[in-house]
């Protein structure tokens, strides 16, 4: 079955229509690539699709082992590298509520968990991924 359905638009920017939910993506080219920058990149989302199923996957681990880790942040940069042009890092700090309480074997477990999401075994290995888990 057809994840997205997407339309060029114009001006360097396509609409995405998520097929299940029926909710529209905006993406627009970025101002250093001949863009207008007024919404996420395709590379943008690359980077946030990292922290967002990292954070995902830490929330089912979470809720199994009754921890609440509402709250929780992520904060993602990205690196773009030329010749080719592409995403070069991606930069992920977390940054946990002060009210969360874990064993270090929890913390270990939850780390885990997150830096195998599925995003991140999808990405080329030549995609440096640098995770920063503020405790």
């Amino acid at each position: 079955m057809t994840t997205a359905n997407t339309v060029y638009t114009g001006e360097l920017r396509t609409s995405s229509t998520h097929v299940k939910s029926g909710n529209e993506l905006i993406t627009d080219a970025p101002t250093d690539n001949h863009g207008k920058g007024e919404t996420f990149s395709p590379t943008d989302l690359v980077a946030t699709s990292l922290g967002a199923c990292m954070l995902t996957v830490m929330g089912i681990w979470a809720r199994r082992e009754s921890i609440d880790l509402k709250d929780t942040k992520v904060n993602t940069t990205k690196v773009m590298a030329s010749n080719p042009r592409r995403v070069a890092e991606v930069h992920i700090d977390f940054q946990f509520p002060e009210s969360l309480q874990m064993t270090d074997e929890q913390w270990s477990k939850m780390k885990d968990v997150a830096l195998n999401c599925p995003v991140a075994k999808s990405l080329h290995p030549d995609l440096k991924q640098v995770v920063n888990f503020n405790q």
